[in-house]
């Protein structure tokens, strides 16, 4: 059997039928190229987010569009301020961008610590600072009243990243309001991807959501035929798919947090989780998830303390998973209940 791939964040379900349709039919026209400058993806984004063409910016991936943004809005020598852990790709993109390196270690609890983050972006005068929510990766959700606080009071001379690359598996009442955000604060820009929700992560297309003038900045950093042509036509299937890609999220939801509750029966100590996986926290006994969960079977993200991220797949995947971390031991305790005692 091969290795479960629990460790990017994938869709575990391949696109649906309708997708992979359009994209055969698509095969055809291989042989053109692409849009010199995306024109119909913007479109087919703006309308569906309610915003305007000049409102989206469009790229290879959340992470290409990201690297856009700072390219754009930064110089070599700025600072970037983020949390950590977050998404490994921020901390890359900054290299390559010339920028300095400001992390801030998470809360206890895996939430980003607001006040840390706002006070390092002050203090080290931060051309950007990046705000993940949900964040990635302890799932972890800032209410949305903070995050229109936090906004409000961030540098207006920063650039603030909200990166959603997981809001399609958010509570919709948890939603923030975008288009009225933007209109407040033209130092925002907010990421988005269809590599998670909608599985199209192979194609690579992301988006960007930011005031008409900062998005006509970004776009100079825009790559000619950057943009491959089967994006617009997955997307605009996948839309038109909405309401079966929903009932994929929910399971995928659905999923999570039957895994959550049953660790937490267990004695696990769990964030709740708004994305499309779990974290669990290095364990208090010094054993290392990936030595139960079996680096062979299993294939997840590690992180240096042993604790470990582990994407919610489909429900015989998680069955599988669910065995390994419930697993009884030799003394008849589950090796899971262990993970809260403090190290001897």
């Amino acid at each position: 059997m091969s290795p479960l791939r629990l460790a990017l964040n994938e869709n575990p379900y391949r696109p649906l039928p309708s997708v992979r349709d359009a994209l055969r039919h698509d095969l055809a026209e291989v042989n053109r190229y692409p849009e010199f400058l995306p024109v119909v993806l913007p479109r087919l984004i703006a309308e569906r987010v309610g915003m305007t063409p000049e409102e989206v910016v469009v790229g290879v991936g959340a992470t290409g569009v990201a690297l856009q943004v700072l390219q754009a809005l930064c110089k070599p020598g700025d600072s970037l301020v983020f949390a950590h852990p977050t998404f490994d790709g921020y901390p890359i993109l900054a290299d390559i961008a010339g920028l300095i390196q400001v992390p801030i270690p998470l809360a206890d609890n895996g939430m980003t610590d607001l006040d840390e983050l706002l006070g390092a972006a002050y203090d080290a005068d931060a051309a950007a600072l990046v705000l993940c929510r949900p964040h990635n990766p302890t799932g972890t959700l800032i209410p949305a009243d903070q995050v229109y606080e936090f906004v409000r009071q961030a540098p207006p001379t920063s650039v603030v990243v909200l990166d959603e690359a997981y809001i399609e598996f958010v509570d919709p009442d948890e939603h923030l309001d975008i288009p009225g955000l933007l209109r407040l604060h033209p130092n925002l820009v907010v990421l988005r991807t269809f590599s998670k929700a909608y599985g199209l992560a192979g194609l690579r297309i992301g988006y960007g959501l930011a005031a008409p003038a900062v998005c006509g900045v970004i776009r100079r950093y825009q790559l000619p035929f950057g943009m491959n042509r089967a994006a617009a036509v997955a997307v605009a299937a996948s839309y038109a798919a909405e309401g079966e890609l929903r009932v994929r999220v929910d399971s995928i939801v659905y999923e999570r947090d039957r895994l959550r509750a049953r660790l937490a029966q267990m004695g696990a100590h769990i964030p709740e989780s708004h994305a499309n996986f779990v974290y669990l926290p290095a364990r208090g006994d010094g054993e290392r998830w990936m030595s139960i969960l079996g680096t062979g079977d299993v294939v997840a993200k590690e992180y240096s303390d042993g604790g470990v991220r582990l994407t919610v797949g489909d429900p015989r995947e998680m069955a599988i998973v669910a065995r390994r971390l419930l697993e009884v031991d030799e003394i008849g305790e589950s090796a899971v209940s262990r993970m809260s005692r403090p190290a001897s």
